[in-house]
């Protein structure tokens, strides 16, 4: 099987604060757009339109997504609750062959992060780790119930190197990754599974690394 190779660059700001993600959000915007497209199992047809854009610094891994879709929700408003059943973004990533970190969202920014070998072994950070990952929904903070139309919302995230809990990465630098990018949305009236990276199972299951594409920091 082919995977995807993706190459991530560094943004300078020596003349920026650090903690000015206004600024992160707009460099991002330059970076290569990626497309989450691949359907993987066919029983679900309904295909929104979705991308996103990675970049990196010392401290921060960037994410934006692009999403355009007819049905969009997000009832979910607690860190660490089932954002899945919601319209959902998500990156899957490890730095060895240990285990992997999962990284969902949903439209208002609500966060799950896990890390473990498989879905059966998941471990969760505290609230104090959680809460370091900042998140801008252009949809905003406020919790919906599925709404219907022509839908188009973005995310943007900064993903601070100690939310990876379980390794000791200081910072960021040139490395190699593997990971994956998804689009779920389990409980909408129309269900999806979208992936970055093609999957090869029989059912949905996002929990694959060996599915893994490679992501290098340059």
């Amino acid at each position: 099987m082919i995977m995807n190779d993706l190459i991530v660059t560094k943004i300078e700001s020596q003349n920026h604060k650090k903690d000015d993600f206004d600024y992160f959000s707009k460099m991002v915007d330059d970076k290569t757009e990626n497309a989450i497209n691949t359907i993987n199992w066919s029983v679900y047809s309904y295909t929104p339109e979705v991308s996103f854009k990675m970049a990196y610094n010392d401290n921060f891994l960037f994410l934006k997504y692009k999403v355009k879709e007819n049905y969009v929700m997000a009832k979910v408003t607690q860190d660490n609750g089932p954002v899945w059943t919601d319209s959902c973004v998500e990156f899957f990533i490890t730095p060895d062959d240990n285990g992997y970190y999962n990284f969902e969202f949903n439209a208002i920014g609500t966060c799950l992060l896990e890390y473990g070998k498989s879905r059966f072994e998941r471990r969760r950070p505290g609230d104090n780790i959680i809460r370091k990952i900042i998140r801008i929904p252009s949809m905003g903070f406020h919790p919906f119930a599925e709404k219907e139309g022509n839908f188009e919302w973005e995310l943007f995230v900064a993903i601070p190197v100690d939310t990876f809990f379980c390794h000791a990465i200081k910072n960021f630098c040139v490395m190699e990754l593997r990971g994956n990018f998804h689009k779920c949305g389990d409980k909408l009236s129309h269900p999806h599974f979208l992936t970055w990276n093609k999957i090869e199972t029989v059912t949905p299951d996002y929990h694959r690394p060996e599915f893994f594409g490679n992501i290098k920091l340059q």
